[in-house]
């Protein structure tokens, strides 16, 4: 298994956000933003640095402030920027996010001019994956090459090495020139993932399924269990929201390999004022549970933690200023009302 004295290392964009605030619910109608440093795979590097995970971001950024200010940022989070290379080839990437009529975030992320996309097999090369704890993955450097090729060779060699690979699909289709597209280029990473993590929207468009299809989430994850590959997954969760997550974890049956019961975890009862930052939360805090009990089940102790944390991280705003700390963790669960788990 993966070196336990190496940093877990997180593939990917790191990019600025611009967050609509004025409670516009469309993108056309927004015209108040602020600015702040995220990118998924950059905000689970922090997390990781604040739960007290040896972290280690590797990417590419601009020539420029916003470049600058991101180095600047992971550096001062405690996250190994090493990794983090500078281009003349493109400018930092920007996003824009907003919430909608349906309260849901939306995202749109101009890619011409994208450096995070300028990811090369050249940086998976040098990124030393086999003396890393474990590998973090997300689908937006897969809608796009160079970087596609670069995140799937950094899977293959991460299997190679025996370093778990940890796929947060955060699927935004609108990079995608359709769903096909997007289930090829994930299917690699499928392949080879240790621990998976999707939220009920993702699953609804990989799957290609009808919003009357996904009305059962624990249906959903039967089903996409056994219709992508996975021989490695050791565990796989799906969430959604404020109705919490389910999850299930890989068992031999029938001299094969398939999985146990699928558990609900409730969401926490929190007053929400912003989601950018919680899945991202959740994901960091569940790989440094699994990562301490050398990539073992889930139990549901695993999931509560990683609950809190999504939860707490929902309570402010911002995605890297929104990411907790083991401590405030730790106290939030002493201090909330528990939610009741159940399974089936």
């Amino acid at each position: 298994m993966a070196n336990r004295s190496g940093p877990v290392l997180s593939l990917g964009e790191v990019l600025f956000d611009f967050i609509a605030t004025d409670g516009a619910t469309t993108l056309e109608a927004a015209s108040a933003f602020v600015a702040r440093p995220g990118g998924a795979p950059a905000n689970v590097a922090v997390a990781l640095a604040r739960l007290g995970v040896a972290s280690a971001f590797g990417g590419v950024v601009g020539q420029d402030a916003f470049g600058r200010r991101l180095r600047a940022t992971l550096a001062d989070e405690g996250v190994d920027v090493t990794r983090l290379r500078a281009t003349n080839e493109a400018e930092t990437t920007l996003a824009f996010a907003w919430t909608d009529a349906a309260e849901r975030g939306q995202f749109w992320l101009p890619r011409r001019a994208a450096a995070d996309r300028f990811l090369s097999r050249q940086d998976v090369e040098a990124a030393g994956i086999g003396e890393t704890a474990a590998l973090c993955l997300g689908s937006v450097a897969l809608s796009a090459e160079p970087s596609r090729g670069a995140v799937t060779l950094a899977a293959a060699a991460a299997a190679h090495h025996q370093v778990p690979v940890c796929f947060d699909v955060n699927l935004r289709p609108a990079l995608w020139p359709n769903l096909a597209a997007a289930r090829d280029a994930c299917r690699p990473i499928f392949e080879r993932a240790t621990l998976v993590k999707l939220s009920l929207d993702d699953a609804r468009s990989l799957l290609g399924l009808s919003a009357a299809e996904t009305a059962d989430p624990a249906a959903v994850l039967e089903h996409f269990w056994h219709a992508v590959p996975t021989t490695d997954v050791r565990a796989m969760v799906l969430t959604d929201g404020g109705r919490g997550c389910w999850y299930t974890s890989q068992v031999e049956a029938d001299g094969g390999v398939g999985h146990g019961p699928i558990h609900h975890r409730p969401a926490f009862p929190v007053r929400a004022v912003e989601s950018t930052g919680a899945g991202d939360a959740f994901f960091a805090a569940l790989i440094s549970r699994l990562l301490a009990r050398d990539w073992a089940a889930p139990e549901e102790a695993d999931i509560r933690f990683a609950a809190a944390a999504g939860a707490l991280a929902t309570t402010r705003h911002g995605a890297i200023a929104a990411l907790p700390t083991a401590a405030e963790v730790e106290e939030f669960l002493r201090s909330s009302q528990e939610p009741v788990a159940s399974s089936q």
